[in-house]
Protein backbone atom coordinates (compact mmCIF):
# COMPACT_ATOMS: atom_id res chain seq x y z
CA UNK A 1 0.00 0.00 0.00
CA UNK A 2 1.42 3.35 -1.02
CA UNK A 3 1.81 5.90 1.72
CA UNK A 4 0.08 8.53 -0.37
CA UNK A 5 -3.05 6.46 -0.96
CA UNK A 6 -6.57 7.88 -0.93
CA UNK A 7 -6.68 7.95 2.87
CA UNK A 8 -3.51 9.98 3.15
CA UNK A 9 -4.48 12.25 0.27
CA UNK A 10 -7.77 13.00 2.00
CA UNK A 11 -5.85 13.73 5.21
CA UNK A 12 -3.50 16.08 3.35
CA UNK A 13 -6.37 17.83 1.63
CA UNK A 14 -8.13 17.96 4.98
CA UNK A 15 -5.14 19.84 6.31
CA UNK A 16 -5.88 22.66 3.89
CA UNK A 17 -9.57 22.47 4.70
CA UNK A 18 -8.78 22.33 8.38
CA UNK A 19 -6.55 25.38 8.31
CA UNK A 20 -9.15 27.28 6.38
CA UNK A 21 -12.00 26.15 8.57
CA UNK A 22 -9.74 27.01 11.47
CA UNK A 23 -9.71 30.51 10.14
CA UNK A 24 -13.48 30.59 9.96
CA UNK A 25 -14.01 28.74 13.23
CA UNK A 26 -11.03 29.90 15.28
CA UNK A 27 -9.20 26.58 15.28
CA UNK A 28 -5.62 27.62 14.79
CA UNK A 29 -4.04 24.56 13.42
CA UNK A 30 -2.67 23.15 10.23
CA UNK A 31 -2.86 19.54 9.40
CA UNK A 32 0.86 18.90 9.51
CA UNK A 33 1.82 21.50 12.06
CA UNK A 34 4.09 19.64 14.38
CA UNK A 35 6.25 22.60 15.37
CA UNK A 36 7.02 24.76 18.37
CA UNK A 37 8.56 28.03 19.63
CA UNK A 38 10.43 29.75 16.87
CA UNK A 39 14.05 28.78 17.39
CA UNK A 40 15.00 29.49 13.78
CA UNK A 41 13.21 30.22 10.54
CA UNK A 42 11.79 27.15 8.81
CA UNK A 43 12.99 28.26 5.37
CA UNK A 44 13.62 25.90 2.48
CA UNK A 45 17.03 25.75 0.86
CA UNK A 46 17.47 26.39 -2.86
CA UNK A 47 18.11 22.67 -3.28
CA UNK A 48 14.78 21.85 -1.64
CA UNK A 49 12.86 24.46 -3.64
CA UNK A 50 14.34 23.18 -6.88
CA UNK A 51 13.02 19.70 -6.03
CA UNK A 52 9.40 20.89 -6.03
CA UNK A 53 7.74 20.61 -9.47
CA UNK A 54 6.39 23.80 -11.01
CA UNK A 55 2.64 23.13 -10.90
CA UNK A 56 2.43 23.28 -7.13
CA UNK A 57 -0.94 23.73 -5.47
CA UNK A 58 0.22 24.02 -1.87
CA UNK A 59 3.44 23.95 0.13
CA UNK A 60 3.38 23.37 3.90
CA UNK A 61 6.60 23.84 5.88
CA UNK A 62 7.13 23.21 9.59
CA UNK A 63 9.97 23.60 12.05
CA UNK A 64 10.25 19.95 13.06
CA UNK A 65 13.27 20.29 15.30
CA UNK A 66 11.55 22.68 17.68
CA UNK A 67 8.52 20.44 18.07
CA UNK A 68 9.45 19.01 21.45
CA UNK A 69 9.55 22.45 23.08
CA UNK A 70 5.80 23.05 22.85
CA UNK A 71 3.16 21.02 24.65
CA UNK A 72 0.46 22.43 22.35
CA UNK A 73 2.40 21.47 19.23
CA UNK A 74 3.06 17.96 20.55
CA UNK A 75 -0.62 17.48 21.33
CA UNK A 76 -1.52 18.63 17.84
CA UNK A 77 0.99 16.31 16.20
CA UNK A 78 -0.29 13.31 18.13
CA UNK A 79 -3.84 13.98 16.97
CA UNK A 80 -3.38 14.76 13.27
CA UNK A 81 -0.19 13.15 11.99
CA UNK A 82 -1.08 10.39 9.46
CA UNK A 83 -0.14 6.88 10.66
CA UNK A 84 1.81 6.34 7.45
CA UNK A 85 4.23 9.07 8.46
CA UNK A 86 4.75 7.39 11.81
CA UNK A 87 5.65 4.20 9.97
CA UNK A 88 8.12 6.07 7.76
CA UNK A 89 9.67 7.65 10.83
CA UNK A 90 10.06 4.23 12.45
CA UNK A 91 11.59 2.76 9.29
CA UNK A 92 14.11 5.60 9.03
CA UNK A 93 15.03 5.34 12.69
CA UNK A 94 15.78 1.65 12.23
CA UNK A 95 18.13 2.70 9.44
CA UNK A 96 20.05 5.06 11.72
CA UNK A 97 18.25 8.38 11.28
CA UNK A 98 17.56 10.15 14.57
CA UNK A 99 14.45 11.95 13.41
CA UNK A 100 13.97 14.34 16.33
CA UNK A 101 17.67 15.16 16.62
CA UNK A 102 18.64 15.23 12.93
CA UNK A 103 15.63 16.86 11.23
CA UNK A 104 15.33 20.65 11.23
CA UNK A 105 12.59 21.30 8.69
CA UNK A 106 9.87 19.16 7.16
CA UNK A 107 7.92 20.20 4.06
CA UNK A 108 5.13 18.78 1.96
CA UNK A 109 4.24 19.98 -1.52
CA UNK A 110 1.06 19.03 -3.36
CA UNK A 111 1.50 19.44 -7.09
CA UNK A 112 -0.37 18.66 -10.29
CA UNK A 113 1.12 16.15 -12.70
CA UNK A 114 0.08 14.67 -16.06
CA UNK A 115 -2.08 11.55 -15.88
CA UNK A 116 0.05 8.37 -16.03
CA UNK A 117 -1.64 7.24 -19.27
CA UNK A 118 -1.02 10.63 -20.84
CA UNK A 119 -4.68 11.00 -21.72
CA UNK A 120 -6.68 11.53 -18.54
CA UNK A 121 -7.00 14.65 -16.44
CA UNK A 122 -4.18 15.83 -14.20
CA UNK A 123 -3.49 13.99 -10.96
CA UNK A 124 -2.34 15.42 -7.64
CA UNK A 125 0.86 14.09 -6.13
CA UNK A 126 2.59 14.87 -2.85
CA UNK A 127 6.32 14.99 -2.23
CA UNK A 128 7.97 15.35 1.15
CA UNK A 129 11.28 17.08 1.82
CA UNK A 130 13.27 16.89 5.05
CA UNK A 131 16.21 19.17 5.88
CA UNK A 132 18.76 18.64 8.61
CA UNK A 133 22.15 17.12 9.33
CA UNK A 134 21.68 13.48 8.37
CA UNK A 135 24.04 10.59 9.13
CA UNK A 136 23.95 9.51 5.51
CA UNK A 137 26.95 7.19 5.72
CA UNK A 138 25.42 5.15 8.54
CA UNK A 139 21.96 5.17 6.97
CA UNK A 140 23.18 4.05 3.56
CA UNK A 141 25.29 1.35 5.19
CA UNK A 142 22.15 0.12 6.94
CA UNK A 143 20.31 -0.01 3.61
CA UNK A 144 23.11 -2.18 2.19
CA UNK A 145 23.10 -4.44 5.24
CA UNK A 146 19.34 -4.91 4.98
CA UNK A 147 19.70 -5.61 1.24
CA UNK A 148 17.37 -2.78 0.26
CA UNK A 149 17.19 -2.90 -3.52
CA UNK A 150 18.39 0.43 -4.85
CA UNK A 151 16.61 2.08 -7.79
CA UNK A 152 18.86 4.11 -10.07
CA UNK A 153 17.52 7.40 -11.43
CA UNK A 154 20.39 9.02 -13.32
CA UNK A 155 23.01 9.70 -10.61
CA UNK A 156 20.60 9.19 -7.72
CA UNK A 157 20.15 6.13 -5.53
CA UNK A 158 16.49 5.78 -4.56
CA UNK A 159 15.63 3.40 -1.72
CA UNK A 160 12.19 1.78 -1.20
CA UNK A 161 11.16 1.89 2.46
CA UNK A 162 9.54 -1.51 2.74
CA UNK A 163 5.90 -1.69 3.79
CA UNK A 164 5.52 2.10 3.96
CA UNK A 165 5.10 2.19 0.18
CA UNK A 166 7.44 5.17 0.13
CA UNK A 167 10.78 5.81 -1.56
CA UNK A 168 13.60 7.88 -0.08
CA UNK A 169 16.54 9.60 -1.76
CA UNK A 170 19.27 11.75 -0.22
CA UNK A 171 20.13 14.69 -2.47
CA UNK A 172 23.04 15.43 -0.15
CA UNK A 173 23.84 15.22 3.55
CA UNK A 174 21.31 17.92 4.42
CA UNK A 175 18.33 17.22 2.14
CA UNK A 176 16.14 14.13 1.85
CA UNK A 177 13.20 13.67 -0.57
CA UNK A 178 10.49 11.09 0.03
CA UNK A 179 7.11 10.06 -1.36
CA UNK A 180 5.64 7.47 -3.67
CA UNK A 181 7.83 6.53 -6.62
CA UNK A 182 6.13 8.88 -9.09
CA UNK A 183 6.36 11.85 -6.74
CA UNK A 184 10.05 11.21 -6.01
CA UNK A 185 10.81 10.80 -9.72
CA UNK A 186 9.05 14.11 -10.48
CA UNK A 187 11.06 15.82 -7.72
CA UNK A 188 14.34 14.55 -9.16
CA UNK A 189 13.32 15.59 -12.67
CA UNK A 190 12.46 19.06 -11.36
CA UNK A 191 15.81 19.40 -9.59
CA UNK A 192 17.73 18.36 -12.71
CA UNK A 193 15.77 20.62 -15.04
CA UNK A 194 14.06 17.77 -16.88
CA UNK A 195 10.78 19.50 -16.02
CA UNK A 196 10.05 23.00 -14.74
CA UNK A 197 10.43 23.46 -11.00
CA UNK A 198 8.96 25.70 -8.32
CA UNK A 199 11.70 28.32 -8.69
CA UNK A 200 10.30 29.25 -12.13
CA UNK A 201 7.05 30.47 -10.53
CA UNK A 202 8.01 34.02 -9.62
CA UNK A 203 4.70 34.83 -7.95
CA UNK A 204 4.79 31.91 -5.49
CA UNK A 205 8.50 32.34 -4.80
CA UNK A 206 7.87 36.01 -4.05
CA UNK A 207 4.97 35.10 -1.77
CA UNK A 208 7.16 32.67 0.13
CA UNK A 209 9.52 35.46 1.17
CA UNK A 210 6.84 37.06 3.34
CA UNK A 211 6.08 33.93 5.37
CA UNK A 212 9.17 31.73 5.64
CA UNK A 213 10.41 33.39 8.82
CA UNK A 214 7.56 31.74 10.77
CA UNK A 215 7.61 28.42 12.59
CA UNK A 216 4.91 27.02 10.31
CA UNK A 217 3.91 28.47 7.00
CA UNK A 218 2.04 27.54 3.86
CA UNK A 219 1.44 29.08 0.46
CA UNK A 220 -1.31 28.13 -1.99
CA UNK A 221 -1.84 28.97 -5.64
CA UNK A 222 -5.18 30.13 -7.04
CA UNK A 223 -6.59 26.63 -7.45
CA UNK A 224 -5.48 25.56 -3.99
CA UNK A 225 -7.00 28.70 -2.52
CA UNK A 226 -10.30 28.10 -4.32
CA UNK A 227 -10.49 24.56 -2.93
CA UNK A 228 -9.69 25.77 0.57
CA UNK A 229 -12.23 28.60 0.52
CA UNK A 230 -14.97 26.34 -0.88
CA UNK A 231 -14.55 24.13 2.16
CA UNK A 232 -14.54 27.13 4.49
CA UNK A 233 -17.72 28.60 3.02
CA UNK A 234 -19.55 25.26 3.09
CA UNK A 235 -23.12 25.55 1.83
CA UNK A 236 -22.53 29.18 0.92
CA UNK A 237 -20.22 27.97 -1.86
CA UNK A 238 -23.26 26.40 -3.57
CA UNK A 239 -24.62 29.81 -4.43
CA UNK A 240 -24.99 30.45 -8.13
CA UNK A 241 -22.44 33.28 -8.19
CA UNK A 242 -19.72 31.39 -6.28
CA UNK A 243 -17.92 30.41 -9.50
CA UNK A 244 -17.57 34.09 -10.29
CA UNK A 245 -16.24 34.81 -6.82
CA UNK A 246 -13.78 31.90 -6.74
CA UNK A 247 -12.22 32.98 -10.02
CA UNK A 248 -11.20 36.20 -8.28
CA UNK A 249 -9.13 34.35 -5.69
CA UNK A 250 -5.50 34.76 -6.71
CA UNK A 251 -3.62 32.93 -3.96
CA UNK A 252 -3.19 32.72 -0.21
CA UNK A 253 -0.84 32.00 2.65
CA UNK A 254 -1.03 31.24 6.34
CA UNK A 255 1.42 31.14 9.22
CA UNK A 256 1.49 29.73 12.73
CA UNK A 257 3.77 30.47 15.66
CA UNK A 258 4.15 29.13 19.21
CA UNK A 259 6.63 31.61 20.68
CA UNK A 260 4.07 33.21 23.02
CA UNK A 261 1.00 31.01 23.11
CA UNK A 262 -0.50 29.98 19.77
CA UNK A 263 -0.94 32.46 16.91
CA UNK A 264 -2.44 31.85 13.48
CA UNK A 265 -2.70 34.29 10.56
CA UNK A 266 -4.15 33.77 7.10
CA UNK A 267 -4.36 36.09 4.10
CA UNK A 268 -6.30 35.43 0.88
CA UNK A 269 -5.52 37.70 -2.05
CA UNK A 270 -8.52 38.66 -4.19
CA UNK A 271 -8.63 40.50 -7.47
CA UNK A 272 -10.67 43.36 -6.00
CA UNK A 273 -11.77 44.92 -2.72
CA UNK A 274 -15.47 44.03 -3.14
CA UNK A 275 -14.79 40.30 -3.39
CA UNK A 276 -12.54 40.41 -0.33
CA UNK A 277 -15.18 42.27 1.65
CA UNK A 278 -17.90 39.85 0.52
CA UNK A 279 -15.92 36.81 1.62
CA UNK A 280 -15.14 38.47 4.94
CA UNK A 281 -18.86 39.06 5.49
CA UNK A 282 -19.65 35.43 4.68
CA UNK A 283 -17.00 34.19 7.11
CA UNK A 284 -18.29 36.46 9.85
CA UNK A 285 -21.76 35.02 9.26
CA UNK A 286 -20.39 31.50 9.61
CA UNK A 287 -18.61 32.55 12.79
CA UNK A 288 -21.89 33.77 14.29
CA UNK A 289 -23.56 30.48 13.31
CA UNK A 290 -20.79 28.44 14.95
CA UNK A 291 -21.18 30.47 18.13
CA UNK A 292 -24.82 29.46 18.39
CA UNK A 293 -23.90 25.78 18.07
CA UNK A 294 -20.59 25.54 19.94
CA UNK A 295 -19.61 24.89 23.52
CA UNK A 296 -18.48 27.68 25.82
CA UNK A 297 -14.89 26.72 25.07
CA UNK A 298 -15.48 26.89 21.32
CA UNK A 299 -17.31 30.20 21.66
CA UNK A 300 -14.33 31.61 23.52
CA UNK A 301 -12.05 30.49 20.68
CA UNK A 302 -14.31 32.17 18.16
CA UNK A 303 -14.18 35.37 20.19
CA UNK A 304 -10.39 35.24 19.79
CA UNK A 305 -10.71 35.28 16.01
CA UNK A 306 -10.58 38.44 13.90
CA UNK A 307 -11.89 38.44 10.32
CA UNK A 308 -11.36 41.50 8.12
CA UNK A 309 -10.54 42.72 4.61
CA UNK A 310 -8.34 45.47 3.27
CA UNK A 311 -7.10 46.46 -0.18
CA UNK A 312 -8.40 43.27 -1.78
CA UNK A 313 -7.04 40.90 0.89
CA UNK A 314 -9.16 38.81 3.25
CA UNK A 315 -7.41 38.32 6.60
CA UNK A 316 -8.10 35.97 9.51
CA UNK A 317 -6.17 36.01 12.80
CA UNK A 318 -6.44 33.91 15.94
CA UNK A 319 -4.44 33.72 19.15
CA UNK A 320 -4.70 31.80 22.42
CA UNK A 321 -2.64 30.44 25.27
CA UNK A 322 -1.07 26.97 24.97
CA UNK A 323 -3.54 25.62 27.51
CA UNK A 324 -6.59 27.01 25.74
CA UNK A 325 -5.42 25.60 22.44
CA UNK A 326 -4.66 22.16 23.89
CA UNK A 327 -8.14 21.99 25.43
CA UNK A 328 -9.65 23.01 22.09
CA UNK A 329 -8.10 19.92 20.48
CA UNK A 330 -10.60 17.78 22.41
CA UNK A 331 -13.63 19.74 21.22
CA UNK A 332 -16.22 18.40 18.79
CA UNK A 333 -15.46 21.32 16.48
CA UNK A 334 -11.84 20.22 16.17
CA UNK A 335 -12.88 16.60 15.58
CA UNK A 336 -15.23 17.73 12.80
CA UNK A 337 -12.73 19.75 10.82
CA UNK A 338 -9.90 17.17 10.91
CA UNK A 339 -12.01 14.30 9.56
Amino acid sequence: MHIFNSEFRSRFNGQSRFCATLAATALTVTALTFSAPLAHASALSSDAKASIPHDVQQVIVVDYRAMLNSSAAKSLKNRVIPPELNRLESALEKSGLKVDADTDTLAFAAFRAPHPDGKGSEVQRIVGIAQGQFRTREILASFVKDKVKVIKVRNYNVYPMGSTGMDVVFLNQTTMVFGDKDAVRAALDARDGEIANFLTDGELVSGMASVESHAIWSILDAKGTQTMMKSVLGEASQLADYDTVKNRMKGSHYTMDFSNGVKFDMAVNMSDTITAATCATLLKGLEVLKKTQGTEQEKAALDSTTIDSSAGTLTVSYSSSDGEFTRLLSSSLFQTVVK
